[in-house]
């Protein structure tokens, strides 16, 4: 039976998201007892004690469905971020939300601007959805040039996606940038301006950058903006898989028509409630994330690495004379994982996870450990 044959065109080269090994993995594979988790950006500290004792509280419904359109949870962040609830909408992870968006956008007819670099799912659902990637190169210390992809803007532009603080770079554009790329989008055939879908999964923690913006600001004036956040980092949800965005009432409308019913878990549903209002969990985050981020920039200096200061819960480091890959392997075999980037095209780079101070101390002395030996050795 000649299976592939009926595969859809556009799923014969779709490349697989390739996720972070999981510690059960590496513990088989190389025979490890303990095992430090820096692979993908997840909070050390976990979900807050009240959302855990919620989640506990309401197992004994899981054999309820939830409910599909998740009112409370849309209540809970209409009143907080003061929208109505018609500009939002709720998706199982931000991976949900991307694909809703590109089910709902994207024609075979269409252009779909990604920035080199960037989360790698964009590209996939545009490839899914058959329409054309366009991919715009990064400047010079790896952020999104914002002003380039105006420029390669035309009539058949259909949708931009900008990360704001960027996956896997960490960098992020600011305030003044933003408006101005903004300003200058061209009109495209459809005699509007391209859809420009803003990630602010790490929202929370740029949130420390002074000229950072927020893309809630820039919503009512601009009806082709969707932005969209995760209960994923900051909160420490990320396997209740949850996220929210907010878009026009028009937008929502339609997004809601080709949203699966029920994606959204009851006690994901429950858990987001009782984060998004948990104040000091958020706050005990982020100082965790600045204070550690300092102690890498240190460390890395002293070391000569060569790193990217990141707005986001994690850092890019160079290899050199190393390759990712080879870096990403000795660090398994040393207990530690991390990110290798090479399917992001930044072959000599790593991504670590900030974690609790023990494990960051932990990852320094090993990578220190690691070029020594090269060095030894060469």
């Amino acid at each position: 039976m000649k299976i592939i044959k009926m595969i859809r065109d556009t799923c014969y080269d779709l490349k697989i998201y390739l996720a972070g090994k999981s510690t059960a993995d590496i513990k088989r594979e190389f025979g490890l007892k303990s095992i430090v988790k820096l692979n993908s950006n997840e909070n050390s500290l976990c979900a807050s004690k009240k959302t855990i004792k919620e989640i506990k509280k309401n197992i004994k419904n899981i054999f309820l469905y939830p409910d599909s359109n998740a009112y409370k949870l849309k209540r809970s962040l209409a009143k907080k971020y003061q929208l109505s609830i018609d500009n939002i909408f709720i998706g199982a992870g931000g991976d949900e939300i991307i694909e809703l968006i590109a089910k709902l956008f994207f024609n075979q007819e269409d252009e779909i601007i990604v920035s080199k670099h960037s989360f790698t799912r964009y590209s996939i659902v545009v490839k899914l959805m058959g329409a054309k990637l366009i991919v715009v190169p990064t400047d010079n210390n790896l952020k999104q040039n914002l002003i380039a992809i105006t420029k390669v803007c035309n009539k058949n532009t259909k949708a931009i996606f900008i990360a704001n603080p960027n996956n896997p770079t960490g960098t992020y554009n600011t305030k003044k940038e933003f408006s101005i790329f903004l300003e200058k989008m061209a009109i495209n055939k459809f005699n509007s301006k391209p859809i420009i879908v803003l990630d602010e999964s790490y929202f929370e923690y740029a949130l420390s950058e002074k000229n950072y913006p927020n893309g809630l600001d820039y919503l009512k004036e601009n009806k082709n903006l969707i932005v969209f956040r995760t209960f994923s980092k900051i909160y420490g949800l990320a396997g209740l898989r949850v996220a929210y965005g907010f878009a026009s009432r028009e937008i929502v409308n339609y997004i809601e028509r080709v949203r699966p019913p029920f994606s959204v878990n009851i006690l994901a549903q429950v858990a987001a409630i009782t984060s998004i209002n948990d104040k000091k969990h958020v706050l005990k985050s982020q100082k965790l994330v600045m204070k550690e981020k300092q102690y890498f920039y240190i460390e890395f200096n002293k070391s000569n690495i060569k790193y990217i200061q990141s707005a986001a819960n994690f850092i890019i480091f160079n290899t050199l004379p190393l390759s990712g890959k080879e870096m990403f392997i000795f660090l398994l075999k040393k207990g530690i994982i991390t990110r290798s980037l090479y399917e992001y095209d930044l072959e000599n780079w790593i991504r670590v996870t900030i974690g609790s101070h023990k494990e960051n101390k932990l990852f320094i002395k090993k990578i220190n450990e690691i070029f020594k030996e090269y060095n030894k050795n060469t």
